[in-house]
């Protein structure tokens, strides 16, 4: 039977070099005992030293993060939760958007959380339900402040700050104006949609055909704001 490909990830910040128990040795011992345990094959072993767990933006996270999409691994392994991010927001998106979604075993010792076991496939179910919640009260947040700002008759800065397919309307004399839909802008931005989830395009693909980068392409499939405005009634997130 193939041994299961897994890539272990140790980090430590510089405050926290010296404490007992998150020290890089102690983290590397108990992930190549358990890898030894189980009978994985333990292909690398990421060694952050000096990294904040507040930021994304770490070469060995990032390398994992590539290797995941590119199907060089099957598992992940870390120590402690915190040792991917301290971040909820983070964490959530590291484990739904990028482990789940690519049939990736994640496992975290300190924790005891396997997301083949049953516990861990529950453990996978929450942490859905959480980053369905925050996506949700994000767009809420988005809606409540601009149809506020607009019922206040209170300029949105740039024509820029509004999401693409959208337009403020007068309501009265006094200038107050309503957050409406731009019924031409939006069939661009359900075509956009459509481009990504049905027929499988590019992100610059889908920027070509209307003139846009790549960044922007991104922006629009990743924003809540859509999630309540679009037939699928669903956000579709990008992670490439």
């Amino acid at each position: 039977m193939k041994k299961l490909r897994v890539i272990g990830y140790t980090r430590v910040s510089t405050l926290e070099q010296s404490r007992d128990g998150v020290s890089l040795d102690n983290q590397e011992h108990k992930i190549m005992a358990y890898a030894d345990l189980k009978d994985m094959d333990l292909v690398e072993m990421i060694i952050e030293e000096g990294k904040s767990g507040k930021t994304m933006n770490r070469p060995g996270l990032q390398k994992i993060i590539n290797l995941v999409k590119e199907k060089k691994i099957d598992g992940v392994i870390c120590y402690k939760l915190d040792r991917l991010t301290r971040k909820t927001r983070d964490l959530l998106y590291l484990i739904e958007d990028v482990f789940a979604k690519n049939d990736i075993q994640f496992i975290s010792l300190n924790e005891n959380i396997d997301t083949s076991s049953a516990s861990g496939k529950f453990f996978l179910t929450v942490m859905g339900a959480m980053a369905q919640m925050e996506r949700d009260l994000i767009a809420e947040r988005t809606i409540d402040a601009l149809q506020e700002l607009t019922r206040q008759g209170r300029r949105l800065g740039s024509p820029d700050m509004l999401p693409l397919g959208f337009k403020l309307k007068k309501r009265n004399m006094a200038q107050k104006s309503d957050l409406v839909i731009d019924k031409n802008e939006f069939e661009k931005v359900k075509a956009i949609f459509n481009f990504r989830i049905k027929e499988k395009l590019t992100l610059q693909a889908i920027g070509d055909k209307f003139g846009m980068g790549k960044s922007s392409i991104k922006y629009i499939l990743d924003n809540p704001f859509y999630k309540d405005y679009l037939p699928t009634g669903v956000q579709y997130t990008t992670i490439n």
